[in-house]
C-alpha cells in the first residue's frame, strides 16, 4: 500500500536573479541612440571603452548619463531593484546609484569570457539579436544543446541535485539582474552578419542592505 507523501521542493542555497523585461519604448531609444553613435565616429571613439573590458567584442560603449535618464533607463532600473530586494530581503532602499551602464555589439566569432562586475548589483539584457545564432557542427547533437550566442551564469560547481550554470536563450527585451559577484559569460555564435545588441549596469545601493556581514 503507498503512502502519501506531502512535499515542498526549497531552493535556498545560491543567489538569486531577477527577470524582468524592458519596455518597448525604452528599446526604441536605447537601440536609436546607439544606431546614432555607429553613424558619429568624433562620438564613437569617445564612448567606446572596449578596450578596457574584457569582452572580444566590436564595440562597447558607455551610455551617456543624459541618455541614461531620457530614456527611462534609470528609472526603470531603479524600480527593478526596489521590487527584487523587496521581494528577496522584505527591505526597502533608499539609495540606487548607478556607476555605469554600456551596451555591447557582438557579431560572429566574438565573445565575452567569464568574468564579473564591480558595485553591488548588476545585469545583462538585449537590445537587438540576429535571427539565427548558427548551430552545432556534429549533425547529431540536440540543437538546444547549443551555446552559441547565449548568455551563461554561473555559481560554485555542479554536484548532486546542484547545477552550477543558468543558460540563457536571448530574447529582445528579457533583462537579468543579479549580484556583482555573480560570474557570467557569452559565446561565440557564426553563421550570420548580423548584430547581437546586449546592455548591461552596475550599480550600487545602501550598504547597510549590502554588506550582510554587519561591518
Amino acid at each position: 500500500m503507498s503512502e502519501e507523501i506531502n512535499y515542498k521542493v526549497i531552493r535556498q542555497f545560491g543567489p538569486s536573479v531577477f527577470k524582468v523585461k524592458i519596455p518597448q519604448s525604452i528599446i526604441v531609444k536605447l537601440n536609436t541612440y546607439i544606431d546614432q553613435i555607429i553613424l558619429n565616429k568624433e562620438k564613437q571613439n569617445n564612448l567606446n571603452w572596449g578596450h578596457k573590458l574584457v569582452g572580444d567584442v566590436t564595440e562597447e560603449f558607455f551610455l551617456e548619463k543624459e541618455i541614461i535618464e531620457k530614456s527611462g533607463w534609470l528609472h526603470f532600473l531603479s524600480i527593478c531593484v526596489q521590487r527584487w530586494i523587496d521581494i528577496e530581503l522584505k527591505e526597502k532602499i533608499t539609495k540606487f546609484n548607478i556607476q555605469r551602464s554600456w551596451v555591447v555589439r557582438q557579431f560572429q566569432n566574438e565573445y565575452n569570457p567569464i568574468h564579473w562586475h564591480t558595485g553591488h548589483i548588476s545585469g545583462a539584457g538585449f537590445l537587438k539579436l540576429p535571427s539565427s545564432f548558427g548551430k552545432h557542427k556534429q549533425t547529431n547533437k540536440l540543437s538546444d544543446s547549443y551555446t552559441g550566442g547565449k548568455l551563461q551564469l554561473i555559481h560554485g560547481s555542479k554536484m548532486f541535485l546542484c547545477e552550477s550554470v543558468l543558460s540563457i536563450t536571448p530574447e529582445v527585451g528579457d533583462f537579468y539582474l543579479f549580484p556583482n559577484y555573480l560570474m557570467h559569460t557569452v559565446y561565440p555564435f557564426k553563421d550570420t552578419n548580423e548584430e547581437r545588441r546586449s546592455i548591461s549596469f552596475n550599480a550600487t545601493i545602501d550598504d547597510e542592505i549590502f554588506n550582510v556581514y554587519g561591518y
